[in-house]
Order: structure tokens, then sequence, then C-alpha cells
């Protein structure tokens, strides 16, 4: 029982977290002018709009309760580079503002974290390492991961990156599973946290 709280939980707070991260994308892509995001009813804080039922709650509910690990994501923003100003530079900023979100959505969390109860002291804290953790995990350049589009304004041939596309999903599950990738990008994560709660107090 206490897996399934911590569970839902996690899951409640993960899809909090991708809701500014999803809105990010979309607005950003909106001011560059790609009017994409808007007509799909992205350009919003509704956490309805930016859920993916699979990635962001069962898939992650599942692993959470029967492994301790964690893996998901939202629902993705489409957006068409021909719109965008700057083009395929256009994109990496609009990739960039996903994970930028999380880090100021972080900052945040631990600026009330340090201003607050010890309860919610510590659900704010716990929220601002996840969403620290996310930041960094979005920047693996590897498709469909933010950092991704990295490579497309850096000209990388397309055959590589659709190559690396077809087999993203497997190559992260290997980088996070098989490496140390997964445990520095969580140590990271609670090093900054606390860095940045120390600012506050």
């Amino acid at each position: 029982m206490d897996n399934v709280q911590a569970g839902l939980l996690k899951v409640l707070m993960f899809w909090m977290l991708t809701t500014p991260h999803e809105f990010a994308h979309a607005w950003v892509a909106m001011k560059l002018g790609d009017d994409t995001p808007v007509l799909e009813g992205r350009v919003t804080l509704n956490p309805l709009a930016h859920v993916d039922w699979l990635g962001t709650v069962i898939l992650p509910l599942l692993m959470s309760i029967m492994t301790g690990g964690f893996i998901g994501w939202g629902k993705p923003v489409n957006t068409n580079p021909h719109k965008l100003r700057w083009g395929l530079n256009g994109m990496a900023l609009v990739a960039l503002a996903g994970p930028g979100s999380n880090v100021i959505f972080a900052i945040l969390l631990l600026a009330v974290a340090a201003h607050t109860g010890p309860g919610t002291a510590n659900l704010c804290a716990t929220a601002a390492e996840l969403s620290l953790f996310l930041a960094i995990f979005n920047m693996i350049p590897v498709p469909p991961l933010d950092g991704s589009k990295l490579l497309l304004a850096a000209r990388i041939p397309i055959f590589i990156y659709n190559e690396l596309a077809r087999f993203g999903f497997l190559l992260i599950l290997i980088a996070m599973s098989a490496t140390s990738l997964g445990t520095w990008m969580s140590r990271w994560s609670w090093d900054t946290t606390r860095a940045i709660y120390k600012l506050f107090v």
C-alpha cells in the first residue's frame, strides 16, 4: 500500500511538472511564429492538455510500484520548423524551453520550501529535485528527447538522426539501466536542489 501511495504521489508530481514543460515548448513556438501549438490547444497550463495517459500516468505508476524506478513523458508538442523563425535554430530554442522551465519551476518550488512548514517544504523539495532531474534527462541528445533537437540545429545528417530515432527509446533504456548515467543524474539533481535551497535560507 505504501508503494502505491508513493507511486501515485510521484506520478502526480510528474504530471504537474510536465505541464509547464510542455507549455513552455508551445509558448516559445508560438512566439517564434508557429501557430501549430495554438491550433492544437497546447498554449495552456491546463494539465489535461499535456497528458499522455500511457507515458504520464500508467507506465510511471507501474514502474514506480514494481521496480521503484521511474520513466515517463508528457504529450509532445507538435511544431513546424518551416513556420518557426530561424527554422531549425528556432526549433532548438523551442526544445530548450522545456528543460529551462523545469529549472525555473524548481527554483520557485525551493523558494517556497524555504519559507513554509516542514511538510510542505519536503514536498516542494522533492518536486524540485524531480524537476531538475527532468531538465537534465531531457537534454540527452537522443530522439525523442529535447536534446536531440540540438543535433538538428547542429545540422547533423538527417539519416543519422533518423537512425537514432529508430532506436531512441531502446538507447535511453540502456543508458539509464546499464550505465551510471541515471545515478549521476540523480546525484546531480539532489546536489543542485540542496545548493539552490541554501540560497533562500
